[in-house]
């Protein structure tokens, strides 16, 4: 096969983004590993190295030590964890993928969040012989606060346990009454092992009672799609690009939903209107492609838009569909992840990225913070190192809030140090907490008495519910 058509084979297969996740020394990177090296993803160097690295760091007697195909931090192979999350990638005839192996210790929760943050599927691995641990509540835990909506329970070690379907069903009645408290909803359970390499690429022979499929060929057919005609459009502004004086158009990464030639929109936080009047989808703006438009473009399309009126539009804008605008606000309430050894203080000023805006904001509360072990929730006055809590943000300009469970590129943020520029946090959106005082979103729209009346009355009765007045 050619270059150009091996290339163009895999630009049309479909993505899937997968992390693996657990306790200490259940075998996530052996698992990565030995689905590597199965589905004949490991080059003879790669594999050299790790026979030679086997001799001197690996744990497997005279077998290939698989988790050395992964970790390769010279501090994890000493001492047999995973510390930093390591990507991998692979393709099967059907799709992509990408691996993220992360952590199991809980003082790299923070690097687990990253790695979990833009996966489809989360991959949680459980020692047959000791069944559900701490560290797995905790990893359940984050994987349902991420909206991880897909989590496959490979009960690993079962040659252990001598394949034990007793065993197995043990496992999977606890974890699921687990799944059910947390609200995961889609789970899957396959007893592997991955030292040997049973269930993950082929059918074991020593499980002869297991009828599902083997680890690869259920990630190979899991159904990860999202209607996007059904997604609100979301384009946040990342330039506004002026190549001469009769040209302005405004570049960026559709975020969700579609977009045609003719849809209204509204450009947030301004509530500005207008309607799109072009949709340049290749290359730079010049002469020779100016005219290289299309009708329609969708999600994860990188695009240039043009509009029908002069539209005061910059970078951290966010451009929408009118009649599905999001609430716009400067006070959010927030879930939180502190990731920084100096504690999160309340009052003290950060940088709040979301998407393509930056804005000076401040925990002005903290809600609570939740125990990610046991999942008790306690009053704290200021956050530590991998502390998990829900806190309001207040933000010195209002900005277009989409929760995380709508949208998870609008609805989450880092936040970073004004002074030493470093990420000290990640968070998600959960809602708006309060109305910002500028009302301009909505100054475009006229009220019925009967929408006037139903406002007065909800203001009149209802006061603790911050309605503005219209």
């Amino acid at each position: 096969m050619d270059i150009i058509n091996y290339l163009k084979e895999h630009e049309n297969k479909d993505m899937l983004r997968f992390l693996t996740c657990g306790s200490v020394d259940d075998g996530k990177s052996t698992l990565i590993g030995r689905m590597l090296y199965d589905s004949k993803m490991i080059f003879d160097d790669q594999l050299a190295a790790a026979e030679s690295e086997s001799k001197k760091y690996g744990t497997t007697g005279e077998k290939i030590d698989m988790a050395l195909l992964v970790d390769g931090l010279q501090s994890e192979r000493e001492q047999g964890i995973t510390i930093d999350v390591a990507y991998r990638f692979f393709a099967t005839e059907n799709r992509k993928f990408i691996i993220a192996d992360t952590p199991g210790h809980e003082q790299y929760t923070r690097n687990m969040v990253t790695g979990a943050s833009t996966a489809d599927v989360a991959i949680i691995l459980i020692d047959a012989r000791k069944g559900i641990l701490t560290q797995t509540r905790r990893h359940s835990f984050i994987v349902s606060l991420l909206g991880i909506e897909h989590v496959v329970v490979a009960i690993n070690k079962m040659d252990l346990v001598d394949f034990s379907e007793d065993v197995f069903n043990e496992i999977s009645a606890s974890y699921g009454a687990l799944a059910d408290e947390l609200g995961i909803k889609n789970t899957y359970y396959i007893p592997v092992s991955a030292l040997d390499g049973d269930n993950v690429v082929d059918k074991s022979e020593n499980t002869p009672w297991f009828a599902g499929k083997p680890l690869l060929g259920l990630l190979d057919g899991m159904d990860i799609s999202k209607e996007i005609k059904a997604e609100n459009f979301r384009f946040p502004v990342q330039y506004v690009n002026r190549p001469n004086l009769d040209f302005r158009g405004f570049c960026g990464t559709i975020a969700a939903g579609s977009v045609e030639v003719g849809d209204e929109i509204t450009v947030l936080p301004s509530g500005k209107t207008t309607k799109v009047k072009s949709i340049i989808n290749a290359g730079d703006i010049s002469e020779a492609n100016k005219n290289a438009t299309t009708a329609e473009a969708r999600v994860q399309m990188a695009i240039t838009i043009t509009t029908e009126d002069e539209v005061d539009i910059s970078r951290g804008d966010m451009i929408v569909h009118t009649k599905s605008l999001p609430r716009v606000s400067n006070s959010l309430k927030v879930m939180l992840v502190w990731m920084d050894e100096k504690p999160m203080t309340l009052g003290r000023a950060y940088d709040i990225k979301r998407a393509t805006s930056v804005v000076s904001g401040s925990f002005e509360h903290i809600n609570y913070k939740i125990d990610v072990n046991t999942y008790e929730r306690t009053q704290v006055e200021r956050l530590e190192l991998n502390d998990i809590a829900s806190c309001k943000i207040l933000l010195t300009r209002p900005i277009a809030a989409d929760s995380y469970k709508e949208n998870k590129e609008t609805g989450s943020f880092i936040v970073v140090d004004r002074i030493s520029n470093n990420t000290v946090g990640a968070g998600m959106i959960v809602g708006v907490t309060k109305r910002d005082e500028d009302k301009s979103v909505h100054s475009h729209k006229t009220y019925s008495d009967a929408e006037k009346a139903l406002n007065k009355y909800i203001r009149d009765n209802f006061p603790e519910w911050d309605c503005k007045e219209v």
